[in-house]
């Protein structure tokens, strides 16, 4: 039975993912010119154990969020070139833009909790 090699570099996804992440923003910031994609940030990139695929959350600070979506996933060949050229691995994932909604969620509760704690004042 054939055990399954531990990795010689414990975290190795991790840093690749993390590589990824400051790459690709600087290629979004430097190189796309898409008027579709706004200024995006990117929170965060899974990327699969064979490294063949990442999946690159984002949020939106301008512009519409699925036009945005639209515009990096039509711009994720460009980029994938970019990385190539950027990064030392043997495989290069294919990424995949999904809109993150965290900071939206996040925004919207926090309103929520400030109204009931100024209703709550009001009502003592």
């Amino acid at each position: 039975m054939a055990r399954k090699k531990p990795s010689s570099v414990p975290n190795r996804g991790f840093r690749v993912a993390d590589q990824i992440q400051r790459d690709l923003a600087e290629l979004i910031a430097r190189e796309l010119k898409d008027p579709r994609v706004g200024m995006v940030t990117l929170n965060a990139i899974e990327v699969t154990p064979d490294y063949a695929h990442a999946k690159v959350y984002f949020s939106v600070l301008t512009g519409n969020p699925e036009e945005a979506t639209e515009g990096l996933n039509a711009a994720a060949g460009f980029l994938r070139n970019g990385l190539f050229k950027r990064l030392h691995i043997h495989t290069v994932p294919t990424l995949h833009f999904l809109f993150d909604r965290t900071t939206e969620r996040a925004s919207d509760m926090n309103a929520l909790i400030a109204k009931a704690v100024s209703s709550r004042a009001q009502e003592d």
